[in-house]
């Protein structure tokens, strides 16, 4: 048999009684969705109703319209496609189900035919699928729709949020090559507060009171790391021990923060409409605050120019900021702050923004997303001045990597210890009544070996890699057939 002839044999081959089922349902389900979107329409945008009556009405219009069709099904399927059906009308779709309890803290996904999910740090793949790449997008369509953001061919991305405060991105054709794709970082249904991250071992009880005590001394604070390391919810926890008598004002690209205090104003950027106007950036933002009297200025996130108002913001009273920075460490924050803040467009000299960066900042709290998925605090850095034309910096807290990890739980021992170093704010927060324990700042032992001195060798064997805070992340044994020069 030729092989022209095999394939024509198996592209002529019927379906499985599953396939055609899995037709049937999804036939079913995209007709009746477009026949209840027309009749239910002016009841899904009635926000006087009750979200309970408004789901018995769809599930009502859902029982009405498959009597309708007399099409013959199991009470499995009919169960499955009303609440496929409600989902659809009401929620978000198969992401619905996903969007229940705080387990899942990402929601990836990869096309209509692939969601993958973030459960207890580490990604998983499900078997959830949308119908085809119409119902993705009718999806994608609602989630932008309700913050009055839109999304098509001349503006392929959009940055959106849920209404529980969930940040959605989502790109679409041209640019999306077997998109949509939608990622969603979800957030906690409760509000996450210092017990919880001290619970979850992101800090220790020690660097917790530490942290309230410089938010509360109005201490310029930046929280560093790398994407999906936690910022923004330790950002939100620090933000809850501003005292309730001050005036916040937080700007972001996407509403993110949930702060309790009374006097909070929240700014929002805004994209370009479809004429490639409107347009307000955080910068701009940042710029109207200077102007309405603020205590505080919290920015969810420099990521341009606006990181050269915020410099300028802390360096003229406005103490007691706080942001958040993509970086991979205390030094790299301090490297990229410079290039934000050459981003506003203005030829300055690298030595007058380091002196801007070393007179604004105090404090630098860097967070790392480690192998076992959990999220750390794993520095607590001082900005201490300029020394020469370099920013000096000072861990005061730094994380014990060397304490290996827990084999019955997977989890890493590590926690966060002193270095000894006594903060110079100190000074600072003591004017302010603001005392801390002296014993606070008491030399830990860590797991590792001494740091190295100058000249010695790495990887000779009586003198193992040991750094301030033990053995780095990510070490490794020296190549084979390497010879110490020292040896």
């Amino acid at each position: 048999m030729s092989l022209y002839k095999r394939l024509h044999d198996i592209q002529a081959a019927p379906t499985t009684a599953a396939e055609r089922t899995d037709t049937t349902l999804n036939d079913l389900r995209r007709s009746i969705h477009e026949e209840l979107i027309v009749e239910l329409g002016p009841i899904l945008y009635d926000k006087s109703l009750k979200p309970d009556d408004a789901k018995r009405k769809v599930n009502d219009a859902v029982q009405a319209a498959l009597s309708r069709r007399k099409t013959p099904l199991s009470v499995a399927d009919r169960n499955q496609l009303i609440q496929d059906l409600a989902n659809d009308i009401l929620g978000y779709g198969p992401l619905e189900q996903f969007l229940e309890g705080d387990e899942i803290t990402d929601i990836l996904v990869n096309g209509p035919n692939s969601i993958y999910v973030e459960r207890n740090g580490k990604l998983e793949k499900t078997d959830v699928k949308f119908v085809d790449e119409t119902h993705l997008r009718r999806i994608v369509d609602k989630i932008v729709g309700e913050i009055g953001r839109r999304i098509d061919e001349s503006t392929p991305i959009c940055d959106a949020r849920l209404p529980d405060g969930s940040r959605v991105n989502a790109i679409i054709h041209p640019l999306a090559i077997g998109g949509p794709f939608v990622t969603i970082r979800k957030f906690s249904k409760e509000r996450i507060g210092i017990d919880e991250l001290i619970r979850f071992e992101t800090l220790n009880a020690t660097t917790a009171r530490f942290l309230q005590a410089c938010t509360v001394g109005r201490l310029n604070i930046v929280v560093s790391g790398g994407s999906g390391t936690g910022k923004t919810t330790t950002l939100n926890v620090m933000s809850s021990f501003i005292p309730s008598d001050e005036r916040i004002i937080t700007v972001e690209d996407a509403k993110e923060l949930q702060l309790l205090q009374e006097h909070v104003l929240t700014m929002e950027a805004r994209p370009a409409n479809v004429d490639g106007k409107g347009e307000v950036t955080i910068r701009d933002l940042v710029k109207n605050t200077l102007r309405m009297r603020p205590d505080r200025i919290v920015v969810g996130e420099c990521r341009s120019g606006e990181a050269l108002d915020m410099l300028q913001a802390m360096n003229t009273g406005h103490d007691g900021s706080l942001t958040t920075v993509h970086a991979n460490s205390p030094v790299d924050t301090m490297a990229r702050l410079e290039v934000l803040v050459l981003m506003a467009g203005f030829d300055l000299p690298i030595k007058a923004i380091r002196d801007q960066l070393a007179a604004a900042l105090d404090l630098v709290v860097h967070m790392t997303r480690l192998r076992d998925g959990s999220r750390r605090i794993t520095q607590i850095t001082e900005v201490t001045g300029m020394e020469g034309d370099i920013i000096s910096l000072q861990d005061i807290f730094s994380f014990d990597y060397g304490m290996g990890f827990d084999e019955a739980t997977g989890r890493h021992r590590g926690r966060l210890k002193a270095t000894g170093t006594r903060p110079r704010f100190c000074e600072k927060l003591n004017d302010l009544g603001i005392r801390l324990p002296t014993n606070m700042f008491d030399a830990e032992d860590f797991a590792g070996q001494p740091a190295l001195t100058a000249g010695e060798d790495p990887y000779r064997g009586d003198q193992p890699v040991a750094m301030t805070g033990g053995y780095p992340e990510g070490y490794e044994p020296p190549p084979e057939g390497y010879e110490s020069p020292a040896s």
